[in-house]
């Protein structure tokens, strides 16, 4: 269970965040005369709301809530910040070696051992400037201990996980050439599992990630940032403030429903 202040903070931070989609968010103008007619204007404008809520709910939710509960579990945290301003052309080969390695099946993913084989090199031949994507959200142990995640907020396809292995390993060589000596983990948190109840399924990355030290889904992800129990709470969290802010939602959609009658009255 978290501190009752911490509750109170997370609760403020879900109230913020859907009250300033609130104030941003305009309709996509996409015109659907038969969805319209029957289904209403107000109903379209709830589910193009929420496609739009979903599309960034990483950064305008997930990301905000999970550096307010690190902050009480850990040193720092941070969210949307850069790995390193550059990378050494030796690691970058490294990562490539890796990446083809792994594409063609010749190995199987061992990060404790990748990240060795970078931290040997990270600042070896000439340093480029770092390509990797901002990280999403970054924590710190009292230990000094690093954990950088890159938060998917839907089941990716297998695909996708080429692409997001190498994230992870450029993230390790932009830190190790700032720092050598740094200890550092890069991971992939997904927030909820997608396939609940059922387990979710990571066969379809286990070629790429090391599943043991580069994957956190729903509570392993949330109760690793704020202690056991953590996950549960937050589902808590989100369905207090959902219940309190209804009135304010059905407000703001009625304002559709109402447009879309004055249309049908002046027809």
């Amino acid at each position: 269970m978290l501190p009752p202040k911490l509750i109170a903070n997370i609760e403020n931070v879900l109230r913020t965040a859907l009250r300033n989609k609130f104030l941003k968010y305009k309709p996509e103008p996409a015109a659907m005369p038969f969805h319209t007619r029957l289904l209403g204007k107000d109903r379209l404008a709830l589910y193009s709301f929420i496609h739009s809520l979903n599309t960034n709910f990483g950064t305008t939710v997930f990301e905000p809530v999970a550096v307010a509960l690190a902050k009480s579990n850990f040193a720092d945290a941070q969210a949307q910040i850069k790995a390193g301003e550059h990378i050494s052309s030796e690691a970058f080969l490294v990562i490539q070696e890796i990446m083809t390695d792994l594409t063609a099946a010749k190995g199987t993913p061992d990060k404790p051992a990748e990240i060795e084989r970078i931290r040997k090199v990270c600042r070896s031949g000439n340093m480029i400037p770092a390509r990797p994507t901002k990280i999403d959200l970054m924590v710190r142990s009292t230990d000094g201990e690093t954990f950088i995640f890159d938060i998917k907020t839907a089941k990716p396809n297998a695909g996708a996980f080429k692409e997001f292995k190498r994230t992870l390993l450029e993230w390790i060589a932009a830190v190790l050439a700032h720092n050598p000596k740094a200890n550092v983990q890069t991971l992939i948190a997904i927030p909820y599992n997608p396939q609940a109840p059922e387990p979710y399924t990571r066969w379809t990355m286990r070629g790429m990630l090391d599943l043991d030290h580069e994957l956190k889904v729903a509570e392993e992800f949330w109760d690793f940032l704020g202690g056991e129990g953590a996950y549960e709470s937050l589902l808590g969290c989100f369905e207090r403030v959902g219940i309190e802010l209804r009135d304010e939602i059905d407000e703001y959609f009625s304002r559709f429903r109402a447009v879309a009658e004055k249309t049908v009255d002046n027809a």
